[in-house]
C-alpha cells in the first residue's frame, strides 16, 4: 500500500456561507512536493444522504429541483443533510418525507458515494427505499419539488434527458438495480 503524503501545511484560504476551500501543501514519498486545494465542508459535518425511492417493483422516484450549479431545473433522487442526533435511514425517511411526500417502511443503506474526491471531502450515503406511503413534510426547499419517475431498465436513457446529468445519482440507480437483480427481486 501506498505511504500517504505529508502535509507540511494547512490553511483555509476562502470561506463562504456553506464553504471553505482549504490548501494542503503536501510532501509526496519520492519528495516531491505539491499545492493541492479542496472544498470541505462548513459547519458540523453531520454528512448527507441520497435516496433510491421505489414507487414500485421497477420505478424509482426523482425530483425537479433548481440547482445553483448549473443554473438549471435538474432532475436528481431526494437527497439533504443528516440532522444532528438522525442516523443514516432516519435522515433518509425525513428528506424523502420532505422532498417526495412519502415515507418508506423498509430502508436500507447501500453504499457511500463521493462526487470528486479530487477536490471535495464530502460523502454520501445511498439508501434504498421501498414500501413507500404518503407522508409529507415540511422542507427548506425554496419551492415544491415535481415529482418524475424513472423505470430501472431504461437507465441508460435517462442520461439523454436534458434535465439529469448528477452522476452520483446514475450511480446510485444502477446500484440499486444491480443488487435488486442479483437477489432476484428486481421486477418483481
Amino acid at each position: 500500500m501506498r505511504q500517504k503524503p505529508t502535509v507540511l501545511a494547512r490553511e483555509i484560504v476562502a470561506s463562504s456561507r456553506l464553504f471553505r476551500v482549504e490548501e494542503l501543501q503536501l510532501r509526496f514519498s519520492n519528495g516531491v512536493e505539491r499545492t493541492y486545494e479542496r472544498l470541505v465542508g462548513k459547519g458540523s459535518g453531520y454528512g448527507a444522504v441520497m435516496i433510491v425511492a421505489l414507487a414500485d417493483a421497477e420505478n424509482a422516484l426523482l425530483v425537479e429541483e433548481y440547482c445553483g450549479g448549473t443554473d438549471t431545473y435538474e432532475l436528481s433522487l431526494p437527497k439533504g443533510l443528516i440532522e444532528p442526533g438522525e442516523d443514516v435511514l432516519e435522515a433518509a425517511n425525513r428528506e424523502l418525507k420532505e422532498e417526495a411526500g412519502f415515507g418508506a417502511r423498509r430502508l436500507e443503506l447501500l453504499t457511500e458515494l463521493s462526487l470528486s474526491p479530487g477536490y471535495m471531502s464530502q460523502k454520501i450515503q445511498v439508501v434504498l427505499a421501498r414500501d413507500l406511503y404518503p407522508e409529507q413534510l415540511p422542507g427548506d426547499e425554496p419551492e415544491p419539488m415535481r415529482l418524475d419517475k424513472v423505470n430501472l431498465h431504461e437507465l441508460s436513457s435517462l442520461v439523454q434527458h436534458p434535465q439529469f446529468s448528477e452522476g452520483r445519482a446514475l450511480a446510485a440507480l444502477y446500484l440499486a438495480k444491480d443488487l435488486l437483480t442479483q437477489r432476484g427481486e428486481f421486477g418483481q
